[in-house]
């Protein structure tokens, strides 16, 4: 079921004309549906049922306040990278137990912060942090419960980018070296080794990467448990992909086959922690268009959004789908184009090269797929707001993250006491 879709000629989110929201907002914002939110949710719940399994949002895609509660609601729990996403996820009702912390490098202040919370779980990514750790956890005088996250050396093909478990990439001890780091936590007075952690990519559409990826762990798992391991969790982390353009990603009931299939027996307690595909398609950027620029090579269509609001096309190549929010018909001649901001550099752009209806200043065009690494990735380059984010819940709507202006942005800054002018 599409959440965004034209009603008598205007795109509308669920119940609500983009075209209203823009007009009291302003352009360009962030618009999210609240029903496409719980769509994603309950397709997730579906598929977990009669499994030992829990769900845990990855809050990196899309950590706004309001987002986070709608899933905290529904009984989710939060995979988080920093302590930022922590006191997020705190401050939206996510319960600490069920609080999920992993990351490649974490301070010792963040991992004492992280224990004084009782955060659920802390996924460890190299040795050194299990002896940070231990130190940390001795100092409250507490345990620790930990999972060791292990790349599997299994290519995801997807963008290289977003790539996270191949030998070469940052993340997790390379399964070759895991019986050694589970060894050494093992004799960590102050940590509990409860299971094993992957993660292998973000944006996947095709399963084989996920069925090589769990049977390289499972293996793993039966040499922990001959040596002397109890490995009770198996966290398999997220990266299911979304539609962006024309791809075909696996449904939700096909990928919890596979893992049920290829962990069958294992009597682990299962993790999953998706992001982009609960939030990526409940989102969209809606952009006015400041003028259209005919050129001996090409047409280009500048619009108030910019790669500061979102950086995904010029950092990772990404195709966005862009429509006019005012239906056109369906004879109207296209034009080719690109759709591109106002910022002074030449990667700022959102489209090359599309074929869309003809366009004019005031004009209206909606950024769809949106809801996951947009407004979170976003900046503030050429002193340029932050696009407000708004949710949509039936026929209504608010502003969940404001516009701040240009004044608020300028008094968060400071004159070094030397610059100061001088009092008369």
């Amino acid at each position: 079921m599409s959440f965004f879709k034209y009603q008598n000629g205007a795109m509308h989110a669920e119940g609500v004309a983009l075209a209203a929201i823009a007009a009291q907002v302003g352009t360009p914002f962030y618009c999210y549906s609240a029903g496409a939110l719980r769509a994603g949710w309950r397709e997730f719940a579906d598929g977990i049922k009669g499994m030992n399994a829990s769900i845990c949002y990855a809050m990196k895609a899309n950590s706004n306040l309001a987002v986070i509660r709608v899933f905290g609601e529904m009984g989710a729990g939060a995979d988080i990278v920093s302590v930022g996403e922590m006191r997020r996820a705190l401050a939206a009702g996510i319960p600490a137990q069920r609080i999920i912390y992993s990351g490649v490098g974490k301070k010792a202040s963040e991992l004492m912060e992280a224990l004084q919370a009782k955060v659920g779980q802390i996924n460890v990514e190299s040795t050194a942090e299990i002896e940070t750790l231990n130190a940390v956890a001795g100092q409250l005088g507490v345990s620790a419960d930990i999972t060791i996250r292990v790349n599997p050396d299994v290519d995801a093909g997807t963008h290289a980018k977003i790539t996270t478990g191949r030998k070469e990439n940052k993340f997790g001890i390379d399964i070759d070296l895991a019986r050694e780091a589970f060894a050494l936590a093992g004799r960590q007075p102050n940590l509990k080794v409860v299971g094993v952690a992957m993660h292998i990519g973000s944006q996947l559409t095709s399963l084989e990467p996920y069925r090589a990826a769990i049977v390289r762990v499972r293996e793993l798992i039966g040499q922990l448990r001959a040596d002397g391991h109890r490995i009770d969790r198996f966290d398999i982390g997220g990266g299911l992909g979304i539609v962006y353009a024309d791809e075909k990603p696996p449904s939700i009931a096909d990928f919890m086959a596979v893992v049920a299939k290829e962990t069958a027996g294992l009597c682990c307690e299962l993790t999953f922690e998706p992001g982009r595909r609960l939030v990526g398609e409940a989102g969209v950027l809606v952009s006015e268009v400041i003028l259209v620029k005919p050129g001996a090579a090409k047409t280009f269509v500048i619009v108030d959004a910019a790669m500061n609001d979102l950086i995904r096309p010029t950092l990772y190549e990404a195709w966005h789908d862009i429509l006019p929010v005012r239906e056109s018909r369906q004879d109207t001649a296209t034009i080719r184009c690109d759709i591109v901001g106002p910022i002074c550099e030449s990667g700022d752009f959102l489209a090359q090269n599309r074929d869309l209806p003809p366009l004019a200043a005031g004009d209206l065009v909606m950024i769809r797929s949106a809801g996951a690494y947009g407004a979170v990735m976003a900046s503030s380059y050429n002193t340029r707001p932050l696009a407000p984010e708004v949710m949509v819940d039936g026929t209504r709507f608010a502003v969940i993250r404001p516009r701040p202006t240009i004044d608020e942005m300028l008094r968060a800054e400071r004159f070094p006491p030397w610059m100061e002018p001088a009092k008369t």
